[in-house]
């Protein structure tokens, strides 16, 4: 029997009945309610309607205003009328002026699940005085009399989803309609509900007809009677007869078709199963997916060939050309054609064009490439009824690149038929720094001759190129600036020639110096110090070094420039920065940095403490050691080793002598000191000038000579072997003088 029979609305005249339908249906579903009526305080019921009410809400007419009613009501199918329901509650018939709305009603539910629901509810009867501007829904568990507002803000829809329930619990609802005025009665209480799925629940599926490209939303129904009815709605209201949307049922499952789909197709689909408990669901179209399936349907209703790569070209090793494209899989009945310029190209002399299914390639050889190809290539594939087509614009400086690429690829073909270079001259730098200018070869034999040239003159190494070897390089010892230049090298034989080009400047030139710079830093040595007579010299050692190099000194930090204080230079095996003239200023911490574009290679010595006291006392040893050596005394030249004369003739033993100050100067014979007489006469003129001259020599004048030049600083002795012989002997063989000694000071 119906039950939950309210009052909807009362004008003092009428009152609006609603009710809720029978709980089971019986064999059939139910068609028709008879509404009776009587007053509260008699038991005599009257009929209030003779022809059936279709609907579960109904307005009782000539009432009796004042009067409290009393309702029942039956329902009716195929089968019959069943039992009246329980009677209502007395209603008293009186208008309603208040200007708040009246209740909701028809409280019902749909896709329950074990968290969530959604509550729906049709708008009162009664709106008071002003329009009604929304609902606010409450909710208690089941037999408690605290109720939760589940919405802050009024919602202008009749629907509401409820989340975060606890599965298994039961709950009750109730709706206060809103409007201007305030908030109204609340709905009577919704039926409890439980928060548990229907066994074997399933939800909506969107999707697209492979065969058709409709797209449609899907339900499969967990149970289903022969009365149940699959009832689609769209946001909450019946779809109707929409000519836009199509409903299919068959079985358990029912299809809703979008025709002709666009955005005025979003928004949330629900269907429900009726004759059922409450098996239902619903599903909430979106822009994206809604799209994603657009293209999905317009793919299967305009089916196309898919491709994995589209047309490109390359360049082939002879200077062919290739156009290609790939599809995904191609039939063996597949048709195609090639489109050059607007014009169909078929196979035949100049270029080749071919497929392969196993591949899906389809491709087009050009034999000779020339300006004429320039333009627009197309492929169209047509496989059963799926097609497509792939374009490529060659054209402008795209085209010139490739037309240049065939060319080079054409030349290239030509010269490795005879002789010919594998990798062009390229520099590598040996550990020892080295550079080598090195090539590789192919299709050489004995006959090949190879040769290397700098600026176009010829360079004829030490070791000769073996091209056999397949390899050849040109080794540049203690590389620097002087080695700047344009090299060659020419390989030929009676099949061709070629040759290859290495321009050693500007950037090729730092790239070199900054290789060997990489090798030279890692081998750099620590700091040494090297005392000298002008001053105190740092030397760092390394594998090679040349000014070229980006090196930097720095004395706490600061990087010292080249001057007359801090002097800096190298040689092949290191670099070093002397400070001349030391003072207390020049201590601290000194480095070296070697730059090789990437990595600082750096080096350190710490020129303080006891290091510069030593390295300063070392320094003045050595200077005071080099002024004595620069001023001592002297022979600056004039004299013979050895000198034979003959007899009765003059001898005169003359030499310039430097000393500062000015030297003394002593003549002596065979360790004795000779003294200036008549027959030996001893000059010194100028404090330069010294001279021996023995007049009229006898065989008594031979012997060993010798001259002592000194100064405070010292001097030195210089010998010279005299030799005498008579008139009429053989001239003797001359003896060595012994070698010049110094005379210590």
């Amino acid at each position: 029997a119906p039950h939950g029979i309210t009052m909807l609305s009362s004008d003092g005249s009428t009152i609006t009945l609603a009710w809720r339908s029978p709980r089971h249906c019986g064999g059939s579903r139910v068609n028709a309610y008879y509404i009776d009526k009587r007053d509260a305080d008699t038991l005599v019921w009257k009929e209030v309607n003779l022809s059936a009410v279709t609907e579960r809400i109904c307005q009782v007419d000539n009432l009796t205003e004042g009067t409290f009613y009393e309702f029942r009501i039956q329902a009716g199918n195929l089968a019959g009328v069943g039992v009246p329901s329980a009677p209502s509650s007395p209603m008293k018939c009186e208008a309603w002026t208040f200007p708040e709305p009246g209740p909701a009603y028809d409280l019902s539910f749909r896709e329950v699940r074990g968290d969530s629901l959604v509550l729906l509810w049709k708008a009162p009867v009664y709106c008071g005085s002003s329009a009604i501007s929304g609902y606010f829904v409450d909710m208690a568990k089941q037999g408690s009399s605290e109720f939760v507002t589940l919405n802050k803000e009024a919602v202008s829809h009749r629907y509401l989803q409820v989340a975060e329930l606890e599965e298994g619990t039961s709950y009750v609802f109730r709706v206060r309609a809103v409007n201007a005025n305030g908030t109204g009665k609340p709905s009577q209480l919704s039926e409890p509900v439980c928060a548990r799925a229907v066994p074997g629940t399933k939800e909506i599926v969107a999707g697209v007809d492979e065969a058709t490209g409709d797209v449609f939303l899907s339900f499969e129904a967990s149970e289903i009677c022969e009365t149940s009815v699959f009832e689609w709605s769209k946001n909450y209201k019946a779809i109707g007869d929409c000519p836009r949307l199509a409903v299919s049922t068959k079985g358990r499952t029912s299809r809703l078709t979008l025709t002709n789909p666009d955005k005025d197709d979003l928004g949330r689909y629900s269907v429900v199963v009726t004759d059922t408990d409450g098996v239902s669901s619903s599903h909430t179209l979106t822009e994206d997916a809604l799209n994603t399936m657009l293209e999905l349907s317009y793919a299967i209703r305009n089916p196309v060939v898919p491709l994995k790569h589209g047309l490109n070209y390359e360049i082939l090793e002879k200077g062919h050309v290739r156009f290609w494209l790939q599809a995904v899989k191609l039939s063996p009945s597949v048709s195609y054609r090639f489109i050059v310029n607007d014009k169909e190209i078929s196979s035949g002399e100049g270029q080749k064009i071919s497929h392969d299914v196993a591949t899906g390639i389809i491709q087009m050889t050009v034999d000779h490439f020339t300006r004429a190809n320039e333009g627009t290539y197309t492929v169209q594939i047509h496989d059963g009824k799926a097609k497509t087509q792939g374009s490529l614009v060659l054209v402008g400086d795209v085209f010139k690149a490739a037309l240049k690429e065939a060319e080079f690829q054409r030349k290239e073909h030509i010269r490795k038929q005879g002789p010919h270079f594998s990798e062009y001259l390229y520099f590598t730098v040996t550990e020892e720094c080295t550079v080598m200018l090195a090539c590789k070869v192919a299709n050489v034999k004995k006959e090949s001759a190879f040769h290397w040239y700098r600026e176009d003159e010829e360079i004829v190494p030490d070791t000769p190129p073996n091209v056999l070897s397949g390899a050849c390089a040109l080794p540049l010892h203690l590389f620097s600036r002087k080695d700047q230049g344009v090299y060659k090298a020419v390989l030929s034989d009676d099949r061709g020639k070629d040759s290859s080009v290495f321009d050693i400047s500007g950037t090729v030139f730092d790239d070199i110096i900054n290789a060997i710079a990489h090798i030279a830093g890692e081998s750099a040595s620590d700091l040494v110090m090297q005392c000298t007579p002008e001053g105190i010299r740092l030397q760092c050692y390394m594998n090679y070094y040349t000014e070229e190099m980006k090196t930097v000194w720095k004395h706490k930090g600061s990087k010292i420039a080249s001057s007359e204080k801090m002097r800096i230079g190298g040689t092949a095996e290191m670099a070093w920065m002397q400070i001349c003239d030391p003072s207390d200023k020049e201590k601290g911490q000194y480095a070296i940095e070697i730059s090789d574009g990437v990595t600082t290679h750096t080096r350190t010595f710490d020129l303080s403490g006891q290091a510069y006291t030593d390295a300063y006392e070392e320094y003045l040893r050595l200077k005071a050691a080099a002024f004595a050596e620069k001023n001592r005394g002297r022979v600056v030249g004039g004299l013979p080793d050895v000198v034979t004369i003959m007899e009765e003739k003059s001898l005169s033993l003359t030499c310039t002598v430097w000393g500062e100050p000015t030297p003394e100067v002593s003549w002596f014979k065979n360790e004795q000191e000779v003294a200036s007489n008549e027959h030996t006469k001893v000059t010194f003129d100028g404090g330069k000038f010294a001279s021996l001259v023995i007049n009229k020599v006898t065989p008594e004048d031979s012997g060993k000579y010798s001259i002592n030049v000194r100064n405070k600083y010292g001097g030195e002795f210089v010998e010279i072997t005299v030799s005498v012989y008579k008139h009429g002997e053989q001239i003797p063989e001359p003896k060595l003088g012994q070698p010049k000694t110094a005379a210590a000071p």
